[in-house]
């Protein structure tokens, strides 16, 4: 059967006047003439491979699913106090922690002097954030700071160890006992893995005066400057948007979107401001007052009546949690709510937000990455203790609180984003990410 096939293809051969050894000479050359381009593919994949690795490096690891029942009970043997998980939880929302509220610090103040490893300094502002006296993100990312820096310079490096090392230990243990009074943000996380890159470029042959010192120096100047300064910046670039007989419209509070409008105020620019506010924080109260008593024109209303007042409004300025890599504004729960109000009456969205913020995480909803807060404040109605209609089911295995903290804006629905770096779409938000990343290390 395969006889007039190889008949035919030597009658080809003899026709073309190739002799097989002109032919398998041909065959050679053009093995070695591809022979380059293979390896200069295999190079550029090698580096590929290299920068994926600094990439997988650089990522945070993910985060531990609550409802994987294993994992927490392994978690539970590490944790440094013990904590009651909330009953009647949600069951869509189980992959996140939460707690009854009142259980934890009875517990971790009773183990106060079995806590060797960990620094007071450290301890406090763990309690403080249990507590609920230190939030936003910002104020929340500098008391950490300061406590890095107070354990840091009472470190003394341990006899036949690497301060480098022992050090690096001793922040991850730090990170995680302040993981376990609440969850960490997307600012500290940034700010705790620029410290661990400090100390990992350290020179082995500095004393450990001169390393304890500039580390010091490198966290204040990293407050400084992503903080303090982008801040200034912030404001500055936002208040070319406010012109006079503006009506701006603001959710809940924000120390960059106060500073804007103070210093707008500061300029001699006439305008109004709308303070939405929503339950159970109730964090645009204060605010209110703050802006009140330095002679602003306010209009106070709960989150409610936002389709009521939007007509009049003319800007939205909100602050942000954390930026994500897609455009996402990770914020305050309601943000979302607000900024698709505003977008349906063609009002301009802008969001003040530190670089030091972004983060090349992409998310899509607010479901796989949230935080849970206190399920009994929902319950209840701050100075208002008749009003307590729920005070008798909260015990009902048919009732189930949720109280989210945070939720996520879609790029839809954003205008414009104010960092240190300029006002960008949220399309650029990637260039940022990839851009200052490497130079600034703040990530």
């Amino acid at each position: 059967m395969l006889t007039p096939f190889l008949g035919g293809l030597k009658g080809e051969v003899k026709k073309s006047g190739n002799t097989p050894g002109k032919a398998v000479k041909q065959s050679s050359t053009m093995r070695d003439s591809t022979a380059a381009p293979s390896v200069a593919s295999t190079d550029k994949r090698g580096g590929d491979r290299t920068h994926d690795k600094e990439r997988k490096k650089d990522a945070p690891p993910p985060r531990m699913q609550f409802d994987d029942k294993s994992r927490v009970e392994k978690a539970k043997k590490r944790a440094v106090f013990n904590q009651t998980e909330a009953r009647n939880r949600v069951e869509l929302f189980r992959h996140l922690p939460q707690y009854e509220q009142g259980t934890q610090l009875p517990d971790l103040v009773s183990k106060f002097f079995q806590l060797d490893p960990i620094h007071p300094a450290i301890y406090k502002v763990g309690l403080q954030y249990m507590a609920g006296d230190i939030c936003g993100g910002n104020a929340r990312c500098i008391a950490m700071l300061h406590a890095f820096q107070q354990a840091i310079k009472d470190y003394s490096t341990p006899p036949q160890k690497s301060l480098g090392r022992d050090l690096t230990t001793k922040i991850g243990g730090y990170v995680s006992f302040f993981n376990e009074c609440r969850p960490l943000s997307v600012s500290m996380g940034n700010a705790i893995r620029f410290l661990k890159n400090l100390i990992a470029k350290l020179p082995l042959n500095l004393p450990e005066s001169e390393v304890k010192a500039t580390l010091c120096s490198d966290i204040d100047r990293f407050i400084n400057e992503k903080i303090i300064i982008a801040d200034e910046v912030i404001v500055r670039h936002a208040a070319t948007k406010i012109r006079d007989g503006d009506v701006l419209l603001t959710y809940g509070s924000s120390c960059s979107v106060e500073m804007l409008l103070l210093y707008a105020h500061e300029l001699g620019k006439e305008f109004r401001v709308v303070v939405v506010d929503s339950r159970p924080k109730l964090e645009g109260q204060a605010l209110l007052r703050r802006l009140i008593g330095r002679g602003l024109s306010c209009t106070y209303t709960h989150i409610n009546a936002i389709s009521y007042v939007m007509h009049k409004v003319t800007r939205v300025f909100l602050g942000a949690a954390a930026v994500l890599s897609n455009g996402t504004v990770y914020s305050r729960v309601g943000t979302a709510a607000v900024a698709m109000v505003a977008n349906a009456f063609h009002v301009p969205v802008l969001i003040c937000c530190e670089a030091y913020k972004f983060h090349e995480r992409v998310q899509l909803d607010s479901i796989c990455f949230n935080e849970l807060g206190d399920p009994d404040a929902i319950s209840k109605v701050q100075g208002r203790k008749d009003i307590n209609h729920l005070e008798n089911l909260a015990a009902k295995e048919q009732l189930q609180f949720l109280n989210l903290m945070y939720d996520a804006t879609p790029s839809d629905y954003i205008s414009m984003i104010v960092t240190d770096y300029g006002m960008i779409p949220p399309t650029s938000v990637p260039v940022i990410v990839r851009e200052y990343r490497r130079e600034h290390l703040w990530i």
